[in-house]
């Protein structure tokens, strides 16, 4: 009897040294933090609380070379990647807006009118100042919302399926295609809604909105920053950008201020709610209510793991209109790493942290503006975005006799008007080939190609990512690329922008902590679409069925 009992005891300790420490995992929570460009964690560590940003450092493995490998960095895009493990050309956001040839206009990239909103007229963004950063905004013609255009499955959509629905899935962002694409096409995805400071959601996701989200909004958080100001959180000798907050070329958002202190304004003013996503209260509001729905779903409250994601979107919001470096980016950055501390500290509370997968990571990067590199003696400026496709259609009249050849401009993408082309009887591919030597040879433009496949772009790295970036029928016909610190963009209506392939745009922050993993700085280059396969090779589920990144070796040994 004595030798069973050893022998038991025996199995039950090599069973669990055999069975990896993540496999008790109840919750996996990814962080993205909209816009933030890996290098400015370096720059504002000093200014950072342990258990924010630098609990990846104490607990976790710190990958100081993550780049992604498409061409137009944005945010649908970056989110979309982040939730499949696929490129651009494989899950098919390729733009937050891309021309839609059987609709004859540019479409949304979440937008389905089939599913609108619980409640009606609550997401249509002309009356929140949003369109003046984002014109994919100009795009939306209803209020519906879907992760239906997503081509493949999630890392989510794997979860859930391994489990047999059993896995709760929430995702949670200030922006709406910050949260759809994580949310995967099972999950339940929530945004807010800068005409109402509401968090909402589309009847996709439910028949009747959670009496937990009617109880959140009812209680009016966002309306106590009314009358308020955004001030500085500490003393000025704390902030390494103190000098850089009275610049010429950052940009008021109607009355909000270039300096500091920032005034809310009442909660009456038209842009009330949108100056809250223009600062870190809008951060603090989306972790708050990641905090309810911890609680108030259980989420890692049994065996089955659940996954929480939530995207903060002040940071991007702050850098359009003030740039990444700016005193306001310094703040923001830093307010976040509060929030961040404080979210840990509650799902600790929850959960347990020994029992979470932590991931963080950003969407895209962030350039400095070009009038701040100009000062620096480097040549930058800023491209028309309406004077790219005049310049297309005159060459293209001139040299082919074609009215209109390009129906539009919509960045990065020219695209054919192929029923005038083909009247006048002309070869597309001539017309594109001879199009994109002259667009490149305008000001401010470094390439302009073919965007069809890597044999009719190139092979240098540039060329590379605009391949990864065509996803047939939405992709256009000529990929416009800036040169570095040069923005494509209609009009100075934001201080700030990014879209391009280089390497500002590119470089973003990649950081995973959860039992099991080692504190390790990693230097080797490793791409944001890694993220969705590490993470079900964690939790021993498979892949994201179009994942093309690699599982990363120091999260799982």
């Amino acid at each position: 009897m004595k030798v069973r009992i050893s022998q038991c005891l025996l199995i039950i300790l090599l069973v669990g040294l055999i069975l990896p420490a993540h496999a008790r995992t109840k919750l996996v929570v990814q962080i993205t933090v909209d816009g933030l460009r890996a290098d400015l964690l370096d720059r504002y560590q000093k200014g950072f609380g342990k258990s924010g940003f630098n609990y990846f450092k104490r607990k976790g493995v710190t990958y100081k070379n993550a780049h992604y490998s498409h061409a137009n960095t944005e945010t649908i895009v970056g989110h979309s990647t982040l939730a499949t493990g696929a490129s651009p050309s494989t899950h098919g956001m390729i733009g937050n807006a891309w021309y839609d040839e059987a609709a004859g206009s540019v479409i949304y990239n979440v937008e389905d009118a089939n599913y609108p909103l619980l409640h009606e007229g609550e997401s249509k963004s002309n009356e929140t100042g949003l369109e003046s950063f984002d014109p994919s905004q100009k795009a939306i013609k209803s209020n519906g919302r879907s992760p239906n255009n997503l081509l493949v499955g999630t890392f989510s959509d794997g979860l859930q399926g391994f489990y047999i629905g059993k896995s709760k899935v929430y995702a949670i962002s200030g922006k709406d295609r910050g949260a759809i694409p994580l949310a995967g096409h099972g999950g339940k995805a929530l945004w807010y809604d800068a005409k109402t400071g509401n968090f909402v959601t589309s009847t996709y996701y439910y028949k009747d909105e959670p009496q937990w989200l009617s109880n959140w909004n009812n209680l009016g958080k966002p309306e106590k920053y009314a009358d308020t100001q955004w001030t500085l959180s500490d003393k000025p000798d704390a902030y390494v950008l103190l000098n850089n907050d009275d610049r010429s070329f950052e940009v008021d958002l109607k009355g909000f201020g270039k300096v500091f202190p920032h005034a809310f304004g009442p909660k009456e003013h038209p842009l009330f709610y949108t100056r809250l996503l223009v600062s870190p209260a809008a951060d603090r509001l989306t972790s708050d209510l990641a905090k309810t729905i911890v609680r108030e779903e259980a989420l890692g409250k049994d065996d089955v793991p659940d996954f929480l994601s939530v995207s903060f979107s002040g940071v991007d919001a702050v850098n359009h209109f003030f740039g990444p470096s700016s005193l306001e980016n310094e703040v923001a950055v830093k307010e976040l790493d509060k929030t961040l501390e404080d979210l840990f500290a509650f799902i600790d509370n929850e959960v347990g942290l020994d029992n979470v997968l932590l991931v963080l990571s950003a969407d895209h990067g962030m350039a400095d503006m070009p009038e701040a590199m100009a000062l620096q003696g480097y040549p930058a400026g800023r491209v028309d975005h309406d004077s790219i496709l005049l310049s297309a259609n005159t060459f293209a009249k001139k040299t082919f006799g074609v009215e209109s050849a390009f129906n539009t401009f919509f960045r990065p993408y020219l695209y054919v008007n192929k029923p005038a082309v083909k009247k006048k009887k002309v070869d597309v591919s001539v017309l594109i080939k001879l199009t994109s030597a002259y667009i490149s040879s305008l000001d401010g433009v470094y390439l302009a190609a073919p965007s069809r496949s890597k044999k009719t772009v190139g092979t240098t790295s540039v060329a590379n990512q605009i391949a990864n970036n065509h996803s047939p029928g939405r992709s256009g016909d000529i990929y416009v690329v800036q040169k570095p610190y040069w923005f494509l963009f209609e009009e100075k209506k934001v201080a700030n922008m990014h879209g391009s392939p280089w390497k500002y745009d590119t470089h973003v922050p990649m950081m995973f902590a959860g039992e099991g993993i080692k504190a390790k700085t990693v230097h080797r280059l490793v791409r944001p679409r890694d993220i969705a396969p590490t993470m079900a090779a964690y939790l021993g589920i498979s892949l994201p069925a179009a994942a093309q990144g690699d599982v990363l070796k120091e999260v799982i040994d």
